[in-house]
């Protein structure tokens, strides 16, 4: 559907990351779901930021289902909620520096507070909200490369959060960036996961509509339901 996937399972992806750490320098990674697909459609300067990232996950059932259709298997999905918390917990093992940006202030100072009572030894290089006016950017932008961190978790929407990484992680140089979008949320207990059933069924997101109705009713019901016709235009170049 225009964009380039990895094929991974959970444990190869630690892996990759894993490198990319060792090697000291800057790569991006993407999750790549339903509403990701039918936006980098639509933008080609997204698709492009996609397409360039150094990893590119699947998050979302529907898009392994299509992967299966289309007769291009997924081994399984590699959900983006479920890989921050595993590069939490590695991030402490191994000494790795963290920065977190994105989301409201109470919300980030949150994520620090806990993770550092979760994880002891954790590092957390640095943390700021995810609101800011244009003019601050470029100051934000030295003060995450100052903080010489190992990963950098980016809390803040899609497409801004890949396009704010595509634009300054070469400047920032950090070995693994990633957005994680409500990540932080779901981290503090402010926003609740589906359960495991739901995530299996592909029902994560009618869970997430079910709390947020009046927010995430476009999204899921009106501009994601072009992921359907993404689907039949590839299934018919085949």
């Amino acid at each position: 559907m225009g964009c380039q996937m990895d094929n991974l399972t959970m444990d190869e992806t630690l892996q990759k990351v894993e490198g990319f750490i060792a090697t000291g320098q800057p790569h991006q990674h993407v999750c790549v779901n339903v509403d990701k697909l039918v936006k980098a459609d639509r933008d080609p300067e997204l698709r492009r930021i996609v397409n360039e990232c150094a990893l590119i996950s699947v998050d979302g059932m529907p898009v392994v289902w299509a992967a299966r259709l289309l007769g291009k298997p997924l081994k399984e999905r590699v959900s983006g909620v479920d890989l921050y918390e595993a590069l939490m917990k590695h991030a402490a093992l191994k000494g790795w520096r963290v920065y977190l940006l994105g989301a409201r202030e109470e919300v980030v100072s949150e994520v620090k507070r806990l993770y550092e009572l979760k994880y002891p030894g954790l590092v957390i290089a640095g943390y700021r909200n995810g609101y800011w006016k244009p003019e601050e950017e470029p100051g934000i932008v030295d003060q995450i490369a100052a903080a010489r961190a190992d990963l950098l978790f980016v809390a803040i929407s899609s497409p801004k959060k890949e396009h704010f990484l595509g634009q300054y992680q070469a400047r920032m140089k950090i070995p693994f960036a990633m957005g994680v979008g409500g990540t932080f949320d779901v981290a503090v207990g402010r926003v609740k996961r589906a359960p495991l059933w739901m995530q299996k069924s592909g029902l994560e997101w009618f869970y997430r509509f079910l709390q947020e109705p009046r927010r995430m009713f476009r999204r899921y019901f009106i501009d994601d339901m072009a992921f359907i016709r993404l689907f039949f235009r590839e299934a018919t170049r085949r």
